[in-house]
């Protein structure tokens, strides 16, 4: 068995402080630049190791029992188990590894000899989570929680469901913490691949990620996921949700159960998808989560050997001569609420009550599994069942017939595939189910076999012929197009979908039967498991490609990925550049960048205004402020920055200083009032949006309304205003949760010879990227060209501002030397400036050695030079000869007295030599 040793470290360290790596099983890829792993010869140092799977499930595929004479334990492998079945989608290389626990309770002094028998014979890694632990996570969250709530089961009141208990949800955690600590154990993060199953091990994937960075994990959910309205009342929906998101792919049976992830996703956490060439995918913090729809398949060799024991052709005899002359209807569900039982019955009574011809010559047969879970509403469901057959077989059984035949044992599955075999109809009538693959095996036990065929009498080449009838609300529902769908709420319709299917004729049935077997056949659980694995390879293949940060405490912990060259911006390195350049453009952003976007108060700091002075009245920089705020706002707060250039509404107003007059880049506006009538309608139809009327542009806001139907409507209002504003010189742009209409830009000939049209034609609609381009064609036609441009900003406005620096300045055959150019985002996050800064408070200090390095002297000032030079000099001669010290005025110098400044330190120096006169 391996160590442990590493693990128990941790635990002793509760997990946070110490980050130990594993033991590479491989050597380990060449590390060219920090943090980032190269290809090189991976491939081939890599290729000599199996390639390995790690398969994750809350039980282990195996059966165990304690062999009472020997003393010992006797384990052997569940051929039934799905967990098995997947191996034959992998090439006969995979090593394969399960991760799990016992179906059994061992004791502690034998779980270390158990574990390395399971791992020596088996590949199996047993978990022994804690009995206590374990009957809260499982009995517990898993079934009394989670299970309900995810098929649509809210606990309104006691006696539906229990109400969510702190306690299980800890056990829940804890539990999946255990068998992160065994897998843990067994991966090599760099090279095996981790496919977790189902709902019971949600936060898995984030302790994993929180200890290998770029681990690659898949998931797979088997059971429904609610929508957004029933999930939302989950105390820990966000962890859970999180805790999903650090997968790489995330799979559903049914695009049903994504939709509603993906929804939730977008409700709660605010992300938005998006299809990639036919994949579905999640921007998650630079990582991209991928979306599967997969609905699982059957193992036909497992059927199909089955269908071919002696067993199963005498039982199927035995049945077949025990309905002579009858039609079966079956139906195989497990004992619980959210099967349908007794819905099933009631359209069963309802069909023979509407056809008497049917008495006597229409069987149910219905097969009930043991329930996987105990409580009141499993017994209540029982009850309910057995009185509903009980009164319909008093009602319409005769001496010789019984018109539901309940089985409600453990049978074997020999005997289940001769009723399969035999029936001329299956009804799975689940009200809601994860996915359901009766109806899959129902269909390749009615294509049968030569042996089945033999033993009831069917010649070889007589046609094939299979009816189902299944509920509109099960997995499986979507993938069998030629099955007659109800909703099992609807007695009559499920009733009258029975009589359809029982009198429907043998070619049409047929044809459907073909159809079922061609599908069924070629998506079997081989095909299902290759698929998932093909497409979690393909999701993980840019793992070594970009830098990997952990941020997030607990179960909020996530990764951030990004760019291998995006790194924090030193201010020492920015600074050095600074004092060796002469001709500096500096564009700052302003909400979320001088000024915290979370302030209630928008109005610049005496702190900013000082900062901004400080590097505006330097003569060597031309600064601006580029915001998407109205000119108006902006000219009233930034009033004490005389030299500053500010860009109003996204560059439409600029000015370059506070005595120059504004330009207006787009002057034509008579698109407004088509615009407005519009916008107006969808704000009446739309609960929580409105209208952001700006000079030179209007806004419509929806991120108040209904997500899902906010974006709707975005998007015919998006449509709407196209078509309208098709011969008017507008723009339409679709944004976060806005709509925006602006003027289109018109060129001037000095810039088409500055820069490539082409260029313009990329930036035509990025109002910020033109003000940059502006400015520095102003600085390159005023034989001033930059060497040093800086642009700091935090949203997606600035990442054109970005990209439109880089161009301009790379494709410019004005500026001979190449400037020193530091594109910078606020906030870690994917971006296509260089270096990002952490929060606004990191931009202040940035601002701070700029303006420290600045000496200007100030023009306005200059007139005051002689006549403070004369005073201080008088100043100094009268103190020294009354013997007074001078501490606080050496500390002063004339290059750094420019605005209010100088006239606060003329002041204290007159004070100070009237203070001397008088002494």
């Amino acid at each position: 068995m391996p160590s442990r040793s590493c693990a128990n470290l941790l635990d002793m360290a509760s997990g946070d402080i110490l980050d130990i790596p594993q033991t590479p099983r491989a050597l380990p890829r060449v590390m060219t630049v920090p943090g980032i792993i190269a290809d090189g010869d991976s491939d081939s140092m890599s290729s000599s190791c199996r390639e390995r799977k790690i398969v994750v499930a809350n039980m282990l595929p195996l059966h165990a029992q304690r062999d009472i004479t020997a003393k010992n334990w006797l384990f052997s492998w569940d051929e039934d188990s799905l967990l098995l079945q997947l191996k034959d989608g992998f090439s006969p290389e995979t090593e394969v590894v399960y991760v799990g626990s016992l179906k059994v309770d061992v004791e502690h002094c034998e779980q270390e000899e158990v574990a390395q028998r399971l791992l020596d014979e088996f590949k199996c890694v047993p978990t022994f989570v804690p009995h206590d632990i374990q009957e809260k996570f499982y009995h517990g969250f898993c079934k009394q929680q989670l299970w309900p709530l995810f098929h649509y089961m809210l606990p309104m009141c006691p006696d539906h469901g229990d109400r969510f208990d702190r306690q299980m949800w800890q056990a829940y955690v804890s539990a999946n913490k255990v068998f992160a600590d065994k897998v843990m154990e067994v991966v090599n993060p760099d090279d095996d691949y981790i496919w977790i199953q189902d709902y019971h091990l949600m936060v898995l994937p984030t302790f994993l990620r929180k200890r290998y960075h770029r681990v690659k994990i898949g998931f797979f959910l088997h059971s429904p996921f609610p929508s957004s309205e029933i999930y939302r009342t989950l105390p820990v929906r966000d962890e859970i949700l999180k805790g999903l998101l650090n997968c790489d792919l995330i799979g559903f049976h049914t695009f049903d159960y994504a939709r509603h992830f993906l929804s939730c996703c977008s409700r709660m956490l605010g992300l938005d998808y998006e299809s990639k060439r036919g994949h579905i995918g999640l921007d998650y913090f630079g990582r991209t989560v991928y979306i599967k729809i997969l609905p699982v398949g059957i193992h036909m060799g497992r059927l199909e050997s089955v269908m071919n024991l002696s067993s199963t052709f005498d039982k199927a005899k035995e049945v077949q001569e025990q309905f002579k002359g009858k039609k079966v209807i079956l139906g195989v569900d497990d004992m619980d609420i959210f099967k349908g039982i007794s819905l099933k019955l009631l359209a069963f009574e309802y069909l023979l009550q509407q056809d008497q011809n049917l008495q006597g010559k229409l069987v149910l047969v219905q097969i009930v599994n043991p329930a996987r879970s105990s409580g009141k509403d499993v017994q209540e469901a029982k009850r309910e069942t057995y009185s509903t057959a009980e009164r319909i077989n008093k009602i319409y059984g005769r001496s010789n017939y019984e018109p539901v035949i309940l089985i409600d044992r453990p049978v074997p599955r020999y005997e289940k595939t001769a009723y399969y075999a035999v029936a001329e109809c299956c009804l799975v009538n689940a009200v809601r189910d994860g996915m359901n693959l009766v109806p899959y095996k129902y269909i390749v036990c009615r294509q049968g076999s030569p042996g089945m065929d033999d033993a009831m009498g069917i010649k070889t080449d007589s046609p094939r012929t299979s009816m189902l009838v299944v509920s509109e609300f099960i997995g499986c529902s979507p993938s069998l197009s030629g099955a007659i769908r109800v909703n099992p709420w609807d007695i009559e319709a499920v009733a009258e979908a029975l009589n359809v299917a029982i009198t429907m004729s043998d070619s049409e049935k047929q044809l459907r039967h073909e159809k079922h077997y061609r599908y069924v056949s070629s998506h079997d659980v081989a095909y299902w498991a290759r698929s998932f694995m093909q497409d979690l390879e393909r999701a993980c293949k840019d793992h070594y490609s970009k830098r990997c940060w952990g941020i997030g405490l607990g179960l909020g912990f996530r990764v951030i990925a990004l760019s291998p060259n995006f790194r924090k911006l030193s201010i020492d390195h920015i600074v050095s550049s600074y004092r060796r350049t002469q001709r500096r453009a500096i564009f700052l952003d302003y909400d979320g960048t001088v000024v915290p976007q979370s302030s209630l108060i928008k109005a610049p700091s005496a702190e900013v205004i000082t900062l901004l002075n400080s590097l505006s009245n330097d003569p060597k920089n031309t600064v601006y402020i580029v915001s998407g705020r109205g000119r108006k706002s902006l000219s009233e707060w930034l009033a004490p920055c005389e030299r500053l250039g500010i860009a109003a509404e996204h560059g439409y107003f600029i000015r370059s200083s506070k005595t120059s007059d504004w330009e207006c880049l787009a002057s034509d506006l008579e698109w407004k009032p088509i615009v407005e009538p519009v916008m107006k309608l969808y704000t009446e139809t739309t609960d929580g949006s409105y209208i952001e009327p700006k000079e030179s542009a209007l806004v419509w806001h929806h991120q108040d309304a209904d997500p899902d139907f906010g974006s709707c409507q975005a998007k015919e209002l998006l449509d709407h205003l196209e078509n309208v504003l098709s011969n008017e010189p507008a723009v339409v742009k679709r944004g976060q949760h806005i709509v925006e209409v602006k003027p289109q830009i018109q060129t001037c000939a000095c810039c088409i010879m500055l820069f490539h049209v082409l260029l313009f034609v990329l930036f035509a609609g990025c109002a910020k990227g033109l003000v940059a381009q502006k400015v520095l064609s102003m600085m390159v036609d005023s034989g001033t060209p930059p060497d040093f441009v800086m642009c700091i900003g935090d949203d997606r406005s600035d990442e054109d501002m970005f990209e439109s620096i880089l161009s301009s300045v790379s494709s410019s055959s004005s500026i001979t030397a190449a400037p020193d150019i530091f594109a910078c985002t606020v906030g870690q996050k994917p971006s296509k400036a260089k270096y990002y800064l952490d929060d606004t408070a990191d931009v202040l200090r940035l601002l701070q050695g700029l303006g420290n390095a600045s000496c200007p002297k100030p023009r306005h000032t200059a007139h005051f030079q002689v006549a403070f030079d004369s005073v201080l000099t008088d100043c100094f001669q009268v103190m020294l000869h009354s013997g007074l010290e001078i501490p606080m005025l050496t500390a002063f110098s004339v290059d750094f007295i420019v605005g209010e400044k100088l006239c606060l330190e003329f002041q204290f120096c007159r004070s100070h030599m009237m203070a001397a006169l008088n002494d």
